[in-house]
């Protein structure tokens, strides 16, 4: 069976492979299917399954299950027939005098890749039945598993075959119900059908490999594994399989030319989309306005601003009290010479973002880059927490600590203000991964540790006991608290942190 489209050299070696061990060929398509070997039968697909909507399979886009239901079907209809997929190459005809052939793929398995069954068995009846409702739940689930199915369905959310695990319909639904019924007993040996194994399948194609080792006498089939084996050799130049390779020896038996039926192209990966292309995009967004000021919270360098927006766009037309801990996002320990440009784009850009808050700023040089009515400035070195408490008037709703980005001044900052923070307000800190030489001092607890430790004990441990003491007082008004790694990649280094206030 064939769901529109053209045939490649693997699908037309196999059905040639029919043809030349004097076997009669029907292939059942839906839609117009091009490069269609002479001599093969076409028929209507629909006259066996109506094509209403073909169900795949989720995670591959496989038709997969929408094959499965159709075998049965065909077989219920039949009585002379024997399915086989189209990468299942014949060595030899394919004959049964009981009506049943199929065969073991693995120690676990009856693949139903190539399947005969009678019209009357009990287990043809059990897989059209089961195959009649997508959302059926697999019997041979463990049942804990077959639990949460029941409960989905029962919750109106109900799994299709879609989305559960692969071969659900296949090979585990054809081994179970052989099982069930006994027919079992009819599965040929697994060097019959599939000699050559799923983990050996690289060898179908590999120039020279030893693949007599695994056919015998009583082999009458080799599974191509033919979506694999298209996604492989797609993967090389040409597309084609090498001359010497077993796929290359069978191709050229068999008179089967691959440029004339090329293999179809691999859907061009996705390119990364860059800043420029989502610029403009929606409703007003915070990395916009940090590219256009150079800031590194934007796409550029941190991608803070990311989430900021989900975190601050609710809140952008309120009247908050913004609280700034740094302007020039600590460049200005190193670099002097760039605090007051970096500042002034910052504090524009805040400005620009919240148009209706007012904003306290807090940071080591003298005067403030801009002079702007909702801003109001106060020079602080942080190393005194009640000094940094007495610049701020009031409760802020947001605090955004970017100042030097030592680890005791981070700290001061959140025990100064956390506590003044406005119910349901947010303490956002950055930088957490980098700490000036020129002000850390030895032994300093790092702030993405401190929180840390209180994120997977709910304690804070700090070996000063004042500061230790500090915090864990601070808990009961603790809502959530976020650590999130570098550029928000998981396994990468700690580096901002958001708590929300109860």
């Amino acid at each position: 069976m064939w769901i529109g489209g053209a045939l490649s050299y693997v699908e037309q070696l196999c059905l040639k492979s029919f043809l030349d061990a004097g076997q009669h060929v029907k292939l059942f398509t839906y839609g117009a299917v091009q490069n269609i070997p002479d001599g093969v039968e076409v028929a209507d697909a629909n006259a066996v399954l109506a094509d209403d909507r073909v169900i795949r399979h989720s995670r591959t886009g496989s038709p997969a299950p929408q094959a499965d239901r159709f075998r049965y079907h065909m077989l219920a209809q039949s009585d002379d027939l024997i399915w086989a997929d189209t990468d299942a190459y014949c060595v030899k005809p394919f004959t049964t005098d009981n009506g049943h052939f199929y065969g073991w793929e693995s120690e676990h398995h009856v693949n139903n890749g190539v399947l005969g069954l009678p019209r009357d068995s009990d287990t043809l009846a059990e897989l059209v039945a089961f195959t009649s409702d997508e959302y059926a739940i697999p019997e041979w689930l463990p049942e804990d598993e077959q639990a949460q199915l029941r409960a989905a369905k029962e919750a109106g959310t109900p799994v299709g075959v879609g989305d559960q695990q692969w071969g659900a319909w296949g090979p585990r639904a054809l081994t179970w119900f052989l099982q069930k019924t006994g027919d079992v007993r009819f599965a040929l040996p697994r060097a019959v059908l599939y000699p050559i194994g799923f983990r050996d399948r690289q060898l179908l194609v590999r120039p020279g490999a030893d693949v007599e080792r695994f056919l015998t006498p009583e082999t009458l089939s080799i599974h191509l594994y033919g979506r694999r084996i298209r996604g492989r050799l797609t993967q090389e130049a040409g597309a084609e399989p090498d001359p010497d390779s077993l796929l290359g020896r069978l191709l050229k038996k068999h008179g089967i030319v691959p440029s004339d039926a090329p293999l179809p192209a691999p859907p061009k990966p996705p390119e990364r989309l860059t800043a420029e292309d989502r610029r403009g995009r929606g409703v007003v967004n915070l990395t916009d306005l940090a590219d256009a000021a150079g800031s590194d919270r934007g796409s550029a360098k941190h991608r803070y601003t990311e989430l900021y927006q989900m975190l601050f766009h609710p809140l952008r037309q309120r009247r908050l009290k913004v609280v700034l801990l740094g302007l020039d996002g600590g460049i200005g320990v190193e670099r002097p010479e760039l605090s007051a440009p970096t500042a002034e784009a910052t504090v524009k850009m805040w400005l620009d973002y919240f148009p209706k808050a007012a904003f306290t700023a807090l940071d080591r040089a003298p005067a403030a880059p801009v002079h702007d009515p909702r801003l109001g400035y106060t020079p602080c070195d942080f190393e005194d927490p009640a000094a940094i408490a007495a610049a701020v008037d009031g409760a802020p709703d947001l605090v955004i600590d970017d100042a030097t980005h030592a680890s005791h001044h981070q700290q001061n900052g959140f025990r100064a203000l956390f506590p003044r923070l406005a119910a349901g307000g947010l303490y956002v800190m950055e930088d957490l991964r980098h700490q000036p030489a020129s002000l850390e001092g030895p032994g300093s607890v790092k702030t993405a540790a401190l929180f840390q430790s209180y994120v997977e004990s709910g304690i804070f441990d700090h070996p000063d006991a004042e500061t230790r003491a500090a915090f864990n007082d601070m808990r009961a008004d603790i809502s959530g608290c976020f650590v999130f790694p570098a550029h928000f990649v998981k396994g990468r280094r700690d580096q901002l942190l958001v708590v929300h206030k109860r």
